[in-house]
């Protein structure tokens, strides 16, 4: 089984395109899928959320969300405003614990960056990786402020004992600057690990067979091939 944690350097930054091109590319790769977001905010009941994007764009079925908030804020924040009941930590980890156990590749989409709170207690998606002993990928931003935005997040990673499955830069521009050309290449040589992938600008737009068919050259192989 292979469980892997998306977070972002900070909201915005591609995690739900990213996590259903990771999903797209598991499918291919013969694996049964399983993606779960704990907490979804800023849409109403019945509305669609980025599972239903995941979903159209990769084409898995096997969605798991816990909590939904109609606020655009932070978890915790938006349980605490809306009245509804936050999340706790060991509410998500048995959940994701079970999608795991049937699951060829489990996927679980943070919100916001990695230190973002999720519930009760301002538990983040940190303590959950910490508690499931799992690697977590980092979705970073292309331009200028991503060194120092990915450098923080790979640290408090390294600082918990939480394994960087890698880099992978969220929306690479159809007509990227100087900053996005050096960040590129000075992103390894600054937080010490490799960038794995890069997802085009405007990839979320695209048919679910455009998508799928794409997906596997976003990634660097060898990488698909140890996780996947």
């Amino acid at each position: 089984m292979t469980l892997l944690l998306v977070t972002g350097t900070s909201t915005g930054v591609g995690k739900t395109v990213v996590t259903a091109a990771l999903a797209a590319v598991a499918v291919a790769a013969g694996r049964s899928v399983a993606v779960c977001k704990p907490a979804q905010t800023g849409v109403a009941v019945g509305e669609a959320g980025d599972l239903e994007d995941i979903r159209r764009l990769s084409g898995v079925e096997d969605l798991t969300e816990l909590a939904r908030y109609p606020d655009p804020l932070a978890p915790d924040t938006a349980a605490r405003r809306s009245g509804l009941p936050p999340l706790n930590l060991a509410q998500v980890v048995a959940a994701v614990r079970e999608l795991d156990a049937r699951s060829g590749v489990t996927l679980v989409e943070g919100a916001g960056g990695l230190l973002v709170g999720l519930g009760a207690g301002g538990f983040t998606l940190l303590d959950v990786a910490r508690e499931l002993s799992a690697p977590v990928v980092i979705v970073a931003a292309a331009g200028l402020g991503t060194l120092n935005h990915s450098a923080l997040t790979v640290h408090a990673l390294a600082a918990a004992g939480v394994e960087c499955a890698g880099l992978i830069v969220g929306s690479w521009p159809q007509r990227p600057d100087l900053a996005s050309e050096c960040n590129v290449e000075d992103l390894p040589r600054v937080t010490g690990v490799d960038v794995v992938g890069s997802v085009p600008e405007g990839a979320g737009g695209l048919d679910h067979l455009t998508f799928v068919a794409s997906a596997v050259e976003w990634f660097d192989k060898s990488w698909v091939a140890q996780h996947f």
